[in-house]
């Protein structure tokens, strides 16, 4: 899927999509210790559209632009540097920064050269670099344009009743420009309210539209956002009024092609299940995101959607009353297939 990035926000197309107006948005175990622990799991099935808000950790550069000065020049201090888009600024002169405009406010209270720490993937550099006056407000800049926050709306995968823990989405959330997973600082999960559904047609994917609030009780904090979805604890217990007990965890080895089932939030907010067919298994013995190629069945889903829309990553695959994974793409060319990621992962990330 692709993505789109405007100054000062963030549109994430993947299938969880960024809040515009009312929103859209390794260990390696051996085998036999992963089936152990898996297997005695039973976890609360989600399928409720939430709402992901978070702030990044430190101040991630999206863009880098010329400045033009007082005498004429157009210049890029960013550049001339060596930032890139993607680098996270986490200290400007050994002051750590959290929000965009602390870096605005620190470059002007300095008002000469700065040293940056600068995270880069895995690596932390320091970056020397001089900011210039722009003629346009007299203000010293740098020459990049940051963001700190990003939210979206995707869906709840499931709940752990033993420790309180939640997983959602199935897949990270990225930067649009640069594809990095973004790192949390900290974050909610909301609840989240449909407002309307655009059906997918081949190319044109469809989405989920909704809207959630920042004075509705949260239903917990978010800790993690790894390559296999977004994780943390709740505040208070989630249940599911399709299934009044939990699901026992099923295993890649006992998947089978075939009839399944999702569990997703369309019109007036109630959680649905949904018939699909495993159409392909991946068997994996790492953590990978494809595990799963399903197919949209159900003729009540595919009238209202056309398949499988953006907002709908991270509703629960269930069959043989087990929980087995969460929906994570659609095939933008075929609105009626995706792919699903084993839950076995989403666990284990959520453990590491």
């Amino acid at each position: 899927m692709k993505s789109a990035i405007k100054k000062g926000g963030l549109i994430f197309m993947g299938l969880l999509l960024t809040i515009i107006i009312i929103g859209q948005f390794t260990m390696k175990d051996d085998d036999t210790a992963s089936v152990d622990v898996v297997s005695e799991t039973v976890l609360v099935p989600g399928g409720h559209s939430v709402g992901v808000r978070m702030d990044v950790k430190g101040v991630l550069i999206v863009g880098l632009e010329e400045i033009e000065t007082a005498d004429g020049k157009k210049v890029n201090p960013g550049i001339q540097a060596g930032l890139q888009i993607g680098d996270m600024i986490l200290e400007i002169d050994g002051t750590k920064v959290y929000k965009a405009e602390e870096v605005q406010a620190l470059v002007n209270k300095i008002q000469g050269d700065v040293k940056l720490k600068v995270k880069r993937k895995s690596q932390k550099l320091d970056i020397n670099l001089t900011p210039v006056v722009s003629k346009d407000d007299n203000l010293y800049k740098l020459g990049v344009w940051v963001k700190d926050k990003t939210a979206g709306i995707g869906t709840l995968t499931y709940y752990n009743p033993v420790n309180q823990s939640f997983g959602a989405l199935g897949h990270p959330i990225v930067d649009p420009e640069t594809g990095s997973i973004l790192s949390v600082d900290k974050g909610q999960l909301l609840q989240a309210q449909v407002q309307s559904i655009q059906e997918g047609t081949a190319g044109t994917p469809g989405e989920i539209r909704g809207v959630f609030y920042e004075a509705d009780s949260p239903l917990g904090g978010l800790e993690k956002n790894s390559s296999y979805g977004v994780f943390g604890n709740a505040y208070h217990p989630i249940e599911n009024p399709l299934y009044t007990k939990p699901l026992v965890v099923g295993r890649q080895d006992q998947i089978e092609k075939g009839k399944a089932y999702i569990l997703t939030t369309l019109d007036d907010n109630k959680l649905e299940r949904f018939e699909i067919e495993i159409e392909k298994i991946n068997h994996q013995s790492e953590p990978a995101d494809k595990g799963m190629v399903i197919k949209v069945t159900d003729k009540r889903l595919l009238e209202k959607s056309g398949g499988i829309v953006q907002g709908m990553s991270g509703s629960p695959i269930i069959q043989n009353n087990r929980i087995i994974g969460a929906v994570t793409h659609v095939f933008v060319n075929n609105p009626q297939k995706g792919y699903g990621i084993f839950i076995e992962w989403m666990l284990r990330a959520s453990d590491s």
